[in-house]
């Protein structure tokens, strides 16, 4: 289920369009704002907005913080947390990609909240929420523009509002298993070519199962793989001294 986005008191309308054309980047549509700016044709709102300033930003809805609570399962997004467990305002939280396994879980409508410019979400306001979110940034600079922190944020999401088939051009299929069979088979040869000591030939294969079996490559991957092996086998022999008796 695609949660809704929701603002509170923004005072940059740019901001508003940056995070509308985030919204349609990752494929949501439900824009909600507590007491917005002024966001005519002409503003900043609609020059950032992109292809958003279609639908996604004409079609907010205003609306109060106690509406969003009181209809929603909450989400508050925040820079700032405190890493002590007797402090339960903003804490435990989850990290956006966090968020995207414990939402889908999740039944009922969702809000993800984002705070003012200047000062986020208050403790008051982070204590009405059902969970929090921060994204893990340097201590040194933790806090991220607005606009900024929502895309981060909708980006890790997208696996719950992006259809795949919206990437058909990507390969994503892992190589068919005899395929990657007869890469090892080959790399198990050009090991004996290259005289590879016996005793650590066996240590050898299953790192390099292990390597490919981590990669997960797809059918043109193993198959470059296996001409490049089977053309250095083709040197190493070519490489071998006459044997003498």
């Amino acid at each position: 289920m695609k949660p809704a986005v929701a603002v509170v008191e923004p005072k940059t309308p740019g901001n508003v369009g940056t995070i509308a054309r985030a919204m349609k980047n990752f494929g949501m549509d439900d824009l909600k704002i507590v007491n917005p700016p002024e966001l005519h044709r002409d503003s900043e709102a609609y020059g950032f907005a992109g292809q958003a300033r279609e639908d996604v930003l004409p079609n907010y809805d205003a609306v109060t913080f106690d509406e969003l609570v009181s209809e929603y399962h909450t989400v508050g997004c925040t820079a700032t947390t405190n890493e002590d467990a007797r402090k339960h305002v903003r804490f435990p939280f989850r990290t956006p990609s966090d968020l995207a396994d414990s939402l889908a879980e999740v039944d009922s409508d969702t809000v993800l909240i984002f705070g003012r410019e200047s000062n986020g979400l208050t403790n008051e306001e982070l204590a009405r929420v059902d969970e929090v979110c921060s994204i893990p940034a340097s201590a040194e600079y933790p806090s991220l523009n607005l606009g900024q922190a929502a895309t981060v944020t909708l980006y890790e999401l997208r696996e719950l509002t992006v259809e795949e088939t919206q990437h058909p051009d990507v390969e994503r299929e892992r190589a068919d298993e005899r395929e990657i069979e007869g890469f090892y088979d080959g790399f198990d040869e050009l090991l004996e070519a290259i005289d590879h000591p016996s005793e650590k030939r066996d240590k050898t294969m299953r790192l390099v199962r292990r390597l490919v079996g981590r990669a997960h490559p797809t059918g043109r991957e193993i198959s470059t793989l296996r001409g490049v092996v089977r053309r250095a086998k083709e040197r190493a022999r070519d490489a071998e001294p006459p044997r003498t008796r």
